[in-house]
C-alpha cells in the first residue's frame, strides 16, 4: 500500500444515518425546509439590522453576529448532508472533510461566545441600564466579537491540523452525514489519545466557562427583575430574557449530547446519536432569528412597514396600469 494511503486517504465515505438509508430520501424534506428558513430569517434579520439606523444597538450587533454564525454553520453542512440524503453523494475529499470539521467546531464554539456576550448584553441593560450605552461602546463590542472569532479559531485549528497529522490506514466509511472530529478520528490507525484529550478539554472549556458565566449573569438578572416595582416592567423583562434562555438551551442541549454521546454514549442507538447531532446544526439557526425578530418589537415594526410599503408600491402599479 502506498504511503499517501498509510497518512491521508484521498476521500472519506459519508454515511448518512446508519439504520435510516431507507428513509434518507423522505428526512432530507424536513432539514431542507428548515435550512431554507434558517438562510431567509438570518438574511433578513441581517438586512433590517443594517438598513434600519435605530437597530444600530449593542444587541442587534450581536444579533448580526449570531446570524452570521448561523449562516457559516448550516452553510457549511446542509448541503453536503442533502446531496447524501438525495442523490446518494456519500464521497467526501480528505481536504474538504478536515475543512468542514474546522468550520463545525470553530463556529460553534463562536456561537457560544456569542451567546455568552448576549447574556452580558442584558445583564448591563437590566441591572445597570444608566450606564449601559457607556459599557457597550462600538469599540467594546468589537473587542468583545474579535475575542469570540480568535478564541474559536485559536481553539479549534490544532483540533483540525492533529486530525490532518493522523495515518488512516482502515475503512474509509464515517458513520455520521457531516465530519464530525471524534467521528473521524475513530477510523485512524495511529496513536489518537491526543486528539481524545484535547477534544474533550477544549468543549468542557468552552461549555462550561461560558454556561458558568451565562448562568451567574441570569442570576444576577433575574434578581433584578424581581426587585422591580412594576408588574408589566417585570413580565416585559422575563420575556425578553426567556426567548435568550430557550435558544440557550436549544443551542447547548443537543450540542452536548451529541459531542459526549460519540465518545462514551455507546448503548445508544447511533440513529438517534446522529439525528440529534443534526438537530443541533440546523434548528438553532432556523428558531433564532424566528425568536429574536418575532419577539423584538423593533425589529417586528420593521418587517411590518417594509411589508405596507411594498404593498402599497404594488397597488399604486396595479392603479396606473388600469
Amino acid at each position: 500500500m502506498s504511503r499517501y494511503n498509510h497518512s491521508n486517504p484521498s476521500t472519506f465515505l459519508l454515511m448518512g444515518i446508519p439504520g435510516l438509508e431507507a428513509t434518507h430520501f423522505w428526512i432530507a424534506f424536513p432539514f431542507c425546509a428548515m435550512y431554507v428558513v434558517a438562510l431567509l430569517g438570518n438574511f433578513i434579520l441581517l438586512f433590517v439590522i443594517k438598513t434600519e439606523s435605530s437597530l444600530h444597538l449593542p444587541m442587534y450587533y450581536f444579533l448580526c453576529m449570531l446570524a452570521g454564525i448561523d449562516l457559516v454553520l448550516t452553510t457549511s453542512t446542509v448541503p453536503k448532508i442533502l446531496s447524501i440524503f438525495w442523490f446518494h453523494s456519500h464521497e467526501i475529499g480528505f481536504e474538504c472533510c478536515v475543512v468542514q470539521m474546522f468550520f463545525i467546531h470553530s463556529f460553534s464554539a463562536m456561537e457560544s461566545g456569542v451567546l455568552l456576550a448576549m447574556a452580558f448584553d442584558r445583564y448591563v441593560a437590566i441591572c445597570k441600564p444608566l450606564r449601559y450605552t457607556a459599557i457597550l461602546t462600538n469599540a467594546i463590542i468589537a473587542k468583545i466579537g474579535l475575542a469570540v472569532f480568535v478564541r474559536g479559531i485559536g481553539l479549534m485549528t490544532p483540533l483540525t491540523c492533529m486530525v490532518s497529522r493522523l495515518p488512516y490506514c482502515g475503512p474509509r466509511v464515517i458513520s455520521h452525514s457531516y465530519c464530525e472530529h471524534m467521528a473521524v478520528v475513530k477510523l485512524a490507525c495511529g496513536d489518537t489519545m491526543l486528539n481524545y484529550v484535547y477534544g474533550i478539554t477544549t468543549a468542557t472549556f468552552v461549555v462550561a466557562s461560558d454556561s458558568i458565566f451565562i448562568t451567574i449573569s441570569y442570576i444576577l438578572i433575574l434578581r433584578a427583575i424581581l426587585s422591580l416595582s412594576s408588574r408589566d416592567t417585570r413580565l416585559k423583562s422575563f420575556s425578553t430574557c426567556g426567548s435568550h434562555v430557550c435558544v440557550i438551551l436549544l443551542f447547548y442541549t443537543p450540542g452536548l449530547f451529541s459531542f459526549y454521546t460519540q465518545r462514551w454514549g455507546q448503548n445508544i442507538p447511533t440513529h438517534i446519536h446522529i439525528l440529534l447531532a443534526h438537530l443541533y446544526i440546523v434548528v438553532p439557526p432556523m428558531l433564532n432569528p424566528i425568536i429574536y425578530g418575532m419577539k423584538t418589537k423593533q425589529i417586528r415594526g420593521r418587517l411590518l412597514s417594509h411589508s405596507i410599503q411594498r404593498d402599497s408600491r404594488l397597488g399604486f402599479e396595479d392603479a396606473k396600469q388600469q
